[in-house]
Formats: structure tokens, C-alpha cells, sequence
């Protein structure tokens, strides 16, 4: 098995089905391509050569583990150029890190170090904000009901201004909508 198709296999999946090609030399439509794009899109670029950059990798690693599960003294040539390969690629992955800005918070971590799985900490981030959403449910709910109260109460007292008072309401909520 050829290294090279291998890893061009890695780089080339986009986890969709579709194969891109990666092409080190850049035209003068892509240069110009490249200069519009905003922010956004280089993160996102940059994001995409390290995920590339870590599946080349991994494709290097599972070579590396090939060569040395089946090693003889033949296989050492192949062995140490799957290595610089390896020590090449990881150098590559640590230059495109850089370009990368991306803050994982902390919990994050320790949940991985504690052994646990990470999605546990997007679960308890939407159950807060559930509860949260709750709390502020009901706040809204009991300011409903006061203002309810309130206004069975003034129209009582006062009938002709509640009655001016919901026809202003009506009337600024039908020129909002």
C-alpha cells in the first residue's frame, strides 16, 4: 500500500461522502478568493488544515502500526521514513494549531482527565439554562398575572381610563406588528 494514496485518501474524506482535492498551488482566482474572505471564513479554514492535518496523522500512526506489528530488518527503511513522516506531520499540525483560536472552557477538560465524556458538560450547560428558562417562566408568569389584577382592579375603579388605556395598547401594538 502506497503512504501517500493513504494519507491523500485521510485528507481527501470530508466525513460527507464527498472527496476534495488539496492543491498546494493556489491560481490567481483562488489568491483572490482568499483576501475577501472575512474572518469567519479563515477560522473556519484554519479549523478544517488542523482537522485535515489530524486525520493525516492518525493515517499516519495506523501505517506506523503496520510497519512495526509486522517489522523485520526489510521493513526498518519504511519504518523510519513513516516516522519522519509522522514527526513531519505533527510539526505541520502544531504550526496550523496556531492560526486556530478556539477556547474550551475548563470543565471541559477536566471531564476528559477525569475519564467522563465531554457531552456530559453540554448536558449540564442546556439543564442550567432549562432551569433557568424556568425560573424566568415564572417570573414572567407572575408579572402577567399582577398586571392582570392590577388592571381588573383599576377597571373597577377607574373604567373610562383602563378603557382608553387598552385602546392606546391596541392601537401601538397593531403599528409594532
Amino acid at each position: 500500500m502506497d503512504p501517500n494514496a493513504t494519507a491523500a485518501a485521510v485528507i481527501g474524506g470530508g466525513g460527507n461522502g464527498i472527496m476534495t482535492s488539496q492543491s498546494t498551488d493556489a491560481s490567481p482566482a483562488d489568491s483572490s478568493a482568499t483576501t475577501a474572505a472575512t474572518p469567519i471564513d479563515d477560522s473556519k479554514q484554519n479549523l478544517t488544515q488542523v482537522i485535515n492535518s489530524i486525520q493525516k496523522t492518525l493515517g499516519i500512526l495506523h501505517q506506523l502500526y503496520l510497519t512495526v506489528s509486522s517489522y523485520n530488518v526489510a521493513s526498518q527503511l519504511p519504518l523510519l521514513q513513516r516516522m519522519n513522516n509522522l514527526v513531519m506531520e505533527l510539526d505541520n499540525m502544531t504550526r496550523l494549531a496556531e492560526k486556530c483560536n478556539i477556547q474550551i472552557p475548563m470543565e471541559v477538560l477536566n471531564l476528559i482527565d477525569d475519564g467522563k465524556n465531554p457531552d456530559q458538560f453540554t448536558r449540564d450547560m442546556l439543564n442550567g439554562c432549562i432551569a433557568k428558562n424556568q425560573i424566568t417562566k415564572g417570573k414572567t408568569d407572575s408579572f402577567k398575572a399582577l398586571r392582570r389584577h392590577l388592571l381588573e382592579d383599576l377597571e373597577q375603579t377607574f373604567p373610562d381610563e383602563v378603557e382608553s388605556y387598552r385602546d392606546i395598547r391596541a392601537a401601538s401594538a397593531a403599528i409594532v406588528h
